[in-house]
């Protein structure tokens, strides 16, 4: 029995791909997912880890306390061929030990990676959020735990492809929460709902999954490198631009998932969405001007412009005599100078802030210290009743 090498590093990105290869190669994989916290824990509900018949295991739902219950858990559902929900109670401290980061009760939903969880991994390859529905609870017998549906966010129902190893939940079920699922896709989040029937009560956890958070930037300096690094071991989707007669090539973005060369008024072409963010760092006054004018013109959240606050108000001075007026929204969503004040200088700590603050504005945070926040650290959780 083994761990991975590093499994604490493993991002949620490589998680849906171990889902997706233990798929295509028809390998005996279970998936471990928190689905309630009472207390404080690790992490929170629709959190994730793989874990491998042979013990190897991709990701982490605690600081690793658990890793040998949750092996055995994981081998009787991959034996069994059936979902279950197991219950950990971390406050126990002779049985964990102090100091784990954790005192609280977390429920884990542990089932094999079966072909319910195709139509996550199509989402997913088409860029679109969708919702697992999963039952946890139930004491009607037509629904099992691990009966399953999958939402998309416009609400396609990928349950109309037969699920041959799981049982459907039924279509009435579906019709029920299907707004809140939808909800669920599109801000990634991850809700319980108790729904009644004719025969009993059903518990589900709705769980919203987004496809990956990307990052394009423009620019070839060699400070774009350390960016891209940090960008990719966080799990972002990152393309870089290089701007026309740039050297576009991997060698010199080994990490990035994507090197191209266009002309900055071709950014769009990065495939840039609501899911991706744009930082402009050229160092090229012209491109950086042309780049940021692309990119207002997307849907993209966050558009970082690498500078000082005068080079913006030069720029945005340029802008406005052109005819091109910033709304409330555009100054909004550029960040300029970029990054989180961590008081460095050296190109890879500013490296650190800018992807720090990527992070956080895709996350609805300031970047702030914790030690200053008031209150649980996550939002907390409770029962929808339908």
């Amino acid at each position: 029995m083994h761990m991975a090498a590093d499994s604490s590093s493993t991002t949620t990105s490589e998680v849906y791909r171990q889902i997706e290869q233990a798929l295509a190669a028809n390998s005996q994989f279970a998936v471990a997912t928190i689905v309630d916290v009472e207390g404080t824990a690790y992490r929170r509900p629709g959190a994730k880890m793989v874990i491998e018949s042979d013990g190897t295991s991709h990701g982490g739902i605690t600081a690793g306390c658990l890793h040998d219950p949750l092996q055995e858990d994981a081998d009787e559902v991959l034996e069994s061929g059936s979902a279950t929900v197991v219950t950990y109670d971390l406050t126990d401290d002779d049985t964990w030990g102090l100091g784990l980061g954790c005192n609280g009760v977390i429920d884990v939903l542990i089932e094999p990676v079966d072909d319910s969880w195709q139509q996550l991994v199509d989402a997913r390859a088409n860029r679109e959020a969708c919702s697992l529905i999963t039952a946890i609870e139930s004491d009607d017998p037509s629904v099992p735990v691990g009966a399953r549906a999958v939402i998309g966010e416009r609400g396609s129902r990928a349950n109309d492809r037969r699920i041959h190893e799981r049982t459907t939940l039924p279509d009435p079920i579906i019709a029920d929460i299907e707004a809140d699922a939808r909800t669920c896709a599109t801000k990634g989040n991850t809700d319980r709902i108790s729904v009644s029937t004719e025969t009993g009560e059903i518990v589900l956890v709705v769980d919203g999954i987004e496809p990956p958070q990307k990052l394009v930037v423009f620019g070839s300096q060699p400070d774009v490198r350390p960016v891209v690094r940090f960008a990719t071991q966080v799990g972002l989707e990152v393309t870089v631009v290089t701007a026309r007669g740039g050297r576009a090539d991997d060698e010199m973005f080994p990490t990035a998932d994507r090197v191209l060369a266009a002309h900055p008024s071709n950014l769009s072409d990065a495939g840039i969405d609501r899911r991706t963010s744009v930082l402009i760092m050229s160092h090229n006054f012209v491109d950086d001007r042309l780049a940021l004018e692309t990119a207002l013109e997307t849907e993209a959240p966050y558009i970082g412009l690498m500078g000082p606050r005068k080079r913006f108000e030069q720029l945005q001075s340029d802008l406005d005599n052109e005819g091109v007026e910033l709304s409330k929204r555009d100054r909004e969503r550029i960040a300029t100078p970029v990054g989180l004040n961590l008081g460095s200088d050296a190109p890879v700590e500013i490296a650190l802030s800018i992807v720090s603050e990527i992070i956080a504005v895709s996350n609805g945070r300031n970047g702030g210290r914790l030690v200053d926040r008031e209150g649980p650290i996550h939002d907390r959780q409770s029962l929808t009743s339908q």
